[in-house]
């Protein structure tokens, strides 16, 4: 939901009697509680998405060659590690 959709929402619950100054100070406290919330973007949630996704599969790739790699080491006669 938008910030537009939310400070809507909320001035057609006020009373119809409130004056536009009360409308606009709802507003701007509901501008200041959110800017203190430390929200991102959807499109900000959407990249790092990505970029976990990548970094997932990349571990998960780091992970199936070491070990392959433990097991060839394990293989391995102890001579042959010099």
């Amino acid at each position: 939901m938008t910030f537009d959709r939310i400070a809507a929402a909320i001035a057609t619950a006020l009373p119809v009697g409130l004056t536009e100054d009360v409308r606009k100070n709802v507003r701007a406290a509901l501008s200041s509680a959110l800017e203190k919330m430390d929200l991102v973007t959807r499109e900000e949630m959407e990249v790092q998405e990505k970029v976990l996704l990548r970094t997932r599969e990349k571990l998960e790739s780091l992970l199936i060659r070491l070990d392959q790699l433990e097991r060839e080491l394990h293989d391995k006669p102890p001579e042959e590690y010099r």
